[in-house]
């Protein structure tokens, strides 16, 4: 079951924000575009949400019917206290079953990048064509505690705390994953001004068959703070729709 509300009509986009159970768990989402046009799933990174995405979604509902969900324990989804890297994979999943999206190409940033490589390289069949924004092959490295925000936040601080420690001591078996990829994929690097160790985004892109890598001097956040130079590249690399 799931309800949902227009937010906005355009000429090339409607937007609306929806909820949908998926998997035993509550998922909010955004979508644009029309019905009826091929899906295109975006994942946010992490602390970010399905909003992150406003700058470029529109220019991929010209095309696609674009659906940015929030996922487990960010924004207006559930945050049932139960956090891990491969519980936002199988919820991903569970959110294209659930919608009866049998193939979707996809685009993830940072964390959502790690969750869509994770669905790629388990599920090859699901995942047509695959955008990696500033995503890492990583490494094990010192467990860091990051210090709290003040006020209230819109997603569970013990999500962040739990995804952290799993980023500071990677699955190896994560690596792996990479290798069973079968979607044609872009890995696009945020260059000199990423806190990303750009050698650690180069080794994830060769450990993918085939894949492809584009820098793309912006930082970590390549959509939010390029937005033009990121549609361009994504546009460029998906081709005819």
């Amino acid at each position: 079951m799931r309800r949902g509300y227009s937010l906005s009509v355009g000429d090339d986009c409607v937007i609306a924000d929806c909820v949908i159970a998926a998997g035993g768990i509550r998922l909010a989402y955004r979508v644009w575009g029309v019905p009826d046009a091929p899906p295109l799933l975006l994942l946010h990174g992490l602390g970010e949400g399905a909003a992150d995405w406003a700058g470029v979604a529109p220019a991929f509902a010209k095309d696609w019917r674009v659906y940015g969900p929030d996922l487990r324990g960010h924004g207006r989804s559930d945050w049932p206290g139960e956090y891990s890297v491969e519980l936002m994979a199988a919820d991903a999943l569970g959110f294209l079953d659930t919608l009866e999206l049998d193939r979707v190409d996809l685009v993830g940033h940072s964390m959502g990048g790690l969750v869509g490589y994770l669905l790629a390289g388990d599920h090859p069949q699901r995942v047509g064509r695959l955008i990696l924004e500033d995503v890492a092959a990583l490494q094990p490295r010192a467990r860091s505690a990051p210090e709290r925000p003040a006020g209230e936040l819109p997603f569970d601080w013990e999500m962040v705390l739990a995804i952290r420690g799993q980023i500071d001591q990677p699955d190896p078996a994560w690596l792996e994953r990479l290798g069973q990829i079968s979607a044609e994929t872009l890995v696009i690097g945020g260059g000199t001004q990423s806190h990303v160790p750009q050698d650690w985004v180069a080794t994830l892109a060769r450990q993918i068959p085939g894949a492809r890598m584009q820098t793309i001097e912006a930082g970590h956040a390549i959509h939010a703070a390029e937005p033009e130079a990121f549609t361009r590249a994504a546009l460029g690399f998906f081709g005819p729709s």
